[in-house]
């Protein structure tokens, strides 16, 4: 039967992958699936935009000589992103006839890779949206790239004296430079540095709120956070610049909730304090002017819209509007004038940037679906554990799945126990295991057939799901979703007008039994099984992880020697083509051997003696020892994932 008719009789479609896979939801208007079937992500210049499939990337970068695991990087998306959250604020502001200004900042820190802090640069100039720098070096960064005099760069974290030297002598240069007091050590040091330099600091100050937010990055707020000035020590710090004569040089309040807020209300009650703090410095005497509303704007990773951890039930706008209004009506209420709000918002800006791409290598199945006894089982005195399992499969029908399904894992187990004592051979082992196997991929296909499903086997589908063998490391490139379960939407980039008729786990390709991702983005809960295809002889099968722009990059450790993986970005040009530019090749296995200290002409010449050794005591000839030394010289070349024949 043609393929085109199977799929119109089995009554899927695209339209149902994409809600199967949520993309619809989370994917916003920048992810989506074609009625053929393929992924495809929207790339805009301009006015023109362009749907384009990433299978059609993928096979443009064969042709480049370009394997996977990659990286994709989107700019239009990124500048599209600073665009929403500029204009948004923009909006709010001529709403509520606001009489300040908003300016944005970016946090190096969510992803410090070159390029995107070129391109937020870049396409944050026209809305003069700064930077943001937790560290030395991240300032360094920053002062290279962010010239322009109306853009802010806030700078965070402990500082010592070469810091705040280094941001001093920008803020003489012409930069918005702030300084923002993390203790109240940095004080003495920011005046005496400023003095040495003649120059007027322009300080902020981080407070701790009580309030606190739900979501993963709670502890960043409240009592306990580890930044951020008490309100006793904050009046200390007034009172010390007071003492100095430079009340004047405090301009800034600063605060920051933690990353993804996933409720509205509870970002409204965080502005109602933090107001409440602003006012009070200003009533003190210090000039103010910039309210920092640090970081917080959640993306909604499963497309639910509700305060789950993984989502956001707001959208920008919301938050922008709530933001401008609480601000407002605290400061309407004091007369005190509306400041420059500035948010340090970076993983709803970059999160969408980056795309993971990843080729599947194979699959395990737990499924048996066989009817047949191995001729082992019908030999005559047998285990009863295994007798026992065997009765099971003979007897087992719908109306007794609960009650079989037990006994099924029970006598298992006494197999195992049997096993361990040396009463059951390994062929009688690997017998029953099959057979017990059996009983549950029977069992799984009748449990759709009960009015009521018993909670003995809700998780029989979790328990049975396939493992998919992926090509890259979950450490390197995924350390959010092994760390802390953090979710993110993945789905086949192609095949999506065919129903996935497996469930299954992934596993990346480190030796690591960590290495796997079992949790799923579902709109109603966590799926702890991604519903995937066959996979097919020869054919390549792919998925896409997206929305693993913020953090995920940095945070990525060489677990198994595994490096970073090839990256490249794409974007619509001024013709309305697509452009493969910024071409970066992954880690070479040399490359990672050096972070861990080994250098390779030592590598080599310890080798090359283990080749001669060999040699001398007639295990090789000297031309078997010349073709090993080429293809140890050659892995040292070679990407850290798996690599084809083919390439």
């Amino acid at each position: 039967m043609a393929k085109g008719v199977t799929e119109a009789l089995s009554g899927w479609n695209a339209i149902k992958s994409s809600e199967l896979y949520g993309v619809n939801t989370w994917g916003r208007d920048y992810f989506g699936v074609t009625a053929n079937g393929l992924t495809t992500v929207k790339l805009r210049h301009g006015d023109t935009t362009t749907d384009v499939p990433f299978i059609n990337i993928v096979e443009e970068l064969k042709e480049r000589g370009m394997s996977l695991p990659v990286l994709l990087r989107f700019s239009d998306i990124l500048a599209s992103r600073i665009e929403i959250i500029n204009t948004s604020f923009a909006k709010a502001i001529k709403d509520y006839n606001y009489k300040g200004e908003y300016r944005g900042v970016y946090p190096i820190k969510v992803n410090q890779q070159q390029q995107a802090v070129q391109d937020v640069v870049t396409y944050g100039r026209k809305y003069h949206h700064g930077l943001e720098a937790g560290s030395k070096a991240e300032l360094i960064a920053a002062l290279a790239y962010m010239h322009d005099p109306e853009a802010y760069i806030v700078c965070n974290g402990y500082k010592d004296e070469e810091f705040i030297n280094l941001a001093l002598s920008s803020l003489k240069m012409g930069l918005q430079t702030m300084l923002v007091l993390e203790s109240l050590e940095e004080l003495d040091i920011i005046l005496n540095v400023a003095e040495e330099l003649n120059v007027k600091p322009r300080i902020g100050v981080r407070v701790k709120l009580s309030s606190k937010v739900g979501g993963k990055w709670s502890e960043s707020g409240g009592d306990r956070s580890v930044f951020g000035l008490t309100s006793s020590q904050l009046i200390t710090a007034v009172d010390r610049l007071r003492e100095a004569g430079k009340l004047d040089c405090l301009e800034m309040l600063h605060y920051h909730l933690g990353s993804q807020v996933p409720n509205i209300r509870e970002i409204r009650d965080t502005i109602k304090e933090a107001s409440r703090f602003y006012v009070g410095l200003v009533k003190e005497g210090a000039p103010m002017g910039i309210f920092d509303i640090g970081g917080g704007l959640a993306i909604d990773y499963d497309g639910s819209h509700t305060n789950f951890e993984s989502s956001a039930n707001y959208d920008i706008s919301e938050y922008c509007a709530d933001v401008v209004e609480g601000i407002m009506h605290a400061c309407d209420h004091a007369n005190v004038p509306h400041p420059t709000i500035i948010s340090e918002s970076g993983r709803a800006l970059i999160g969408y940037y980056s795309v993971l791409l990843v080729d599947v290598l194979g699959m395990a199945t737990f499924e048996v679906e066989s009817d047949t006894l191995d001729p082992i089982l019908s030999a005559p005195d047998l285990p009863e554990s295994i007798a026992n399992l065997i009765d099971v499969s003979k007897n087992l029908r719908t109306k007794n799945l609960p009650e079989y399904f037990n006994d099924a894992l029970y006598y298992r187990e006494e197999v195992h126990k049997g096993f361990k004592q040396g009463l059951i051979s390994l062929r009688q082992h690997a017998a029953a295991d099959r057979l017990f196997w059996s009983i549950l991929t029977r069992i799984r296909a009748e449990v759709p057939k009960l009015k009521y499903v018993p909670e003995d086997l809700l998780g029989l589908d979790e328990a049975m799901a396939d493992i998919y063998y992926c090509n890259f490391s979950v450490f390197q490139s995924l350390p959010d979703a092994w760390a802390i379960d953090q979710l993110f939407p993945i789905m086949p980039i192609h095949r999506l007008c065919e129903k996935p008729t497996r469930n299954a786990h992934l596993s990346d390709i480190t030796c690591d039994c960590d290495g796997q991702i079992d949790k799923f983005i579902d709109l109603h809960d966590v799926k702890h099984a991604l519903p995937l295809h066959e996979l097919k002889e020869n054919e390549d099968y792919i998925l896409g992880a997206f929305l693993v722009g913020a953090y995920q990059e940095t945070l990525g450790d060489l677990h198994n020697l595994f490096g970073d993986t090839n990256v490249v970005s794409v974007r619509l040009d001024e013709d309305g083509e697509i452009d493969f530019s910024d071409e970066l090749e992954g880690d070479t296995v040399e490359e990672v051997l050096s972070y861990v200290e080994y250098h390779t002409p030592e590598l080599l010449s310890r080798f090359r003696r283990l080749t001669d050794s060999a040699v001398k005591n007639k295990r090789i000839t000297a031309a078997e020892r010349r073709r090993i030394i080429a293809a140890y010289a050659n892995g040292l070349r070679g990407y850290t994932y798996f690599e084809s024949l083919e390439n």
